[in-house]
């Protein structure tokens, strides 16, 4: 069915030419049309820019058609969500322009409504400060790790092999090698498409510890140490929790379980692929920290941390307590939004389940504070962070580090077809199919990959000289703005509680603290 329109072209060349040569020359007419159409067909079969155009050669074509007729045309099909998100609308087109390295300054103001409810901006500063000329970086790592690594302000966040093809990791891999930042491995095991193009990696480690697992699924720990070791790996990280589905495990369609991504994963091919929603290899807060100790010691020291999306805050804080009793610290923690998330999940937990990344990461932040432990720990973030306003707002909320998901995918080729389970996605990102994943060229997304990084990191530089600071670490809260009615509006640091540090220890916390703190437990999770 991908190739109707150019094979329908093709037989149609051929028959009009055989009947000219056999009776006359006014079969030849159509020729003009037809003969430039089969040729334009084999162009879009060979060339390696457009996905969409070598999986259905001149039948993509109607889409840039339509792009061109009009800007409604091209505000449904290029900037618009199936579900209207404003992610989507207001961002998506400025994803591809900067992954093609087209973006410019735009005429005639803000796109935005700056007089809604709930509008957003920074403060800027009347004595704006030098850009700085080099990206920053954040050290991760604290006194227990041997390894620490330096991170980029905005990597690539967990996306699996066998969930995307191994094209799709091979050019956000090289991506990230080309521009110096991480790539999150997902919990799909470390695969030779992570590992051919010297890209950082995060290497993380889910409950179905595939590419570490025993036949039983257990985690099985010499197995770990054996790749962990290395060298492209720079930090581990315990996926407790996930954005778009928190406490439900992965599920992968059987056609997608490939002989390929069956070897990856230590699982049989051909069968549904299910990672569970709980961790075997502990149960517990302490057993939590036990585990996070262990695979910091396997590594070889390496930073090793885990990621959640906030759900029960006694739960976090348990966690905290157990980390002061056991005196064992992640060197980070990743916090992901119940808006973000790129995996499938039933449509009520993509909606109704999990902590907003807003909330989740003021939380996280002000918990860590509180027990005093905030200078130990970096805190990441991931949630539908598309810009360099996205980066500032949730570095000034307390983040350290931003992760992206959706944004890197739009930069390799997505176009949101949502048929990722189907195995028949259209430009290659997310199938095993390998006729259809030849349209994803490594090289070419690779690029794209590396200079919509690039492109937002600059400008997020820039951002950061414009509210007169040296440093992203010298963003808070106050320097955030949001318009909260029609004729008010408050920071940040208005509308949201902060804690002092050891606020919690010391028992002066604010009431509603101090009652989650005294349900917290570092014997249990609930």
């Amino acid at each position: 069915m991908r190739y109707t329109a150019f094979l329908l072209t093709i037989v149609l060349t051929a028959g009009f030419a055989t009947a000219g040569a056999l009776t006359s020359i006014w079969w030849w007419a159509p020729l003009v049309v037809l003969v430039p159409g089969s040729l334009l067909g084999c162009w879009d079969l060979l060339q390696t820019r457009h996905s969409l155009m070598r999986n259905y050669p001149l039948a993509a074509r109607l889409r840039w058609l339509f792009e061109e007729i009009r800007p409604e045309i091209r505000q449904y099909f290029v900037e618009s969500d199936i579900d209207g998100s404003p992610f989507s609308r207001n961002s998506r087109a400025l994803v591809y322009e900067r992954a093609k390295n087209t973006h410019e300054e735009k005429p005639f103001g803000t796109e935005l409504e700056v007089y809604d409810l709930g509008y957003e901006w920074f403060v800027h500063s009347i004595a704006p400060r030098p850009q700085s000329e080099k990206p920053f970086k954040v050290t991760v790592g604290g006194p227990d790790c041997t390894q620490p690594y330096d991170m980029a302000l905005l990597n690539v966040s967990a996306m699996s092999f066998g969930a995307l093809s191994g094209n799709a990791i091979g050019a956000l891999n090289k991506g990230a090698w080309m521009g110096g930042f991480a790539h999150d491995t997902g919990e799909g095991g470390l695969t030779k498409y992570h590992l051919e193009h010297g890209g950082d990696l995060v290497w993380e480690i889910g409950s179905g510890y595939f590419g570490c697992r025993t036949p039983e699924g257990k985690f099985d720990l010499e197995t770990f140490r054996e790749k962990a070791g290395h060298p492209a790996v720079k930090c581990i990280s315990i996926k407790l929790s996930q954005g778009a589905k928190p406490g439900l495990g992965g599920v992968m369609p059987a056609a997608k379980v490939t002989a390929e991504v069956a070897k990856f994963r230590g699982v049989p091919e051909g069968v549904k692929c299910i990672s569970p929603p709980y961790h075997t290899a502990f149960d517990s807060p302490r057993s939590l920290l036990d585990f996070v100790q262990s695979l910091r010691e396997a590594s070889g020291g390496k930073p090793t941390g885990f990621k959640l999306c906030i759900g029960r805050e006694s739960e976090f804080l348990s966690v905290c307590k157990a980390m002061m009793e056991r005196e064992i610290y992640p060197d980070f923690i990743i916090i992901d939004g119940s808006e973000g998330g790129t995996g499938a999940a039933p449509q009520e937990f993509e909606d109704h389940v999990g902590t907003p990344l807003t909330e989740g990461l003021h939380f996280a932040h002000n918990a860590l504070v509180g027990c005093g432990l905030r200078e130990r720990i970096k805190i990441g973030c991931s949630g539908k962070v598309n810009s360099s306003f996205e980066m500032a707002k949730r570095i000034a909320q307390g983040a350290d580090y931003c992760n992206a998901a959706r944004a890197m995918m739009f930069a390799i080729g997505c176009i949101q077809a949502q048929r990722c389970h189907t195995n028949t996605c259209p430009v290659g990102v997310a199938t095993q199919d390998p006729k259809r994943t030849r349209a994803l060229v490594v090289e070419d997304k690779a690029q794209r990959v590396y200079h919509f990084q690039q492109n937002t990191v600059a400008d997020f530089q820039k951002l950061i000289a414009a509210l007169g600071l040296d440093n992203p670490s010298e963003l808070d809260p106050t320097m955030l703005m949001k318009r909260v009615t029609e004729t008010t509006t408050r920071s940040y640091a208005e509308l949201y509680e902060y804690l002092k540090p050891h606020e919690l220890l010391t028992g002066t916390a604010p009431t509603r603290w101090e009652t989650v703190w005294q349900q917290a437990s570092a014997d249990r999770f609930r």
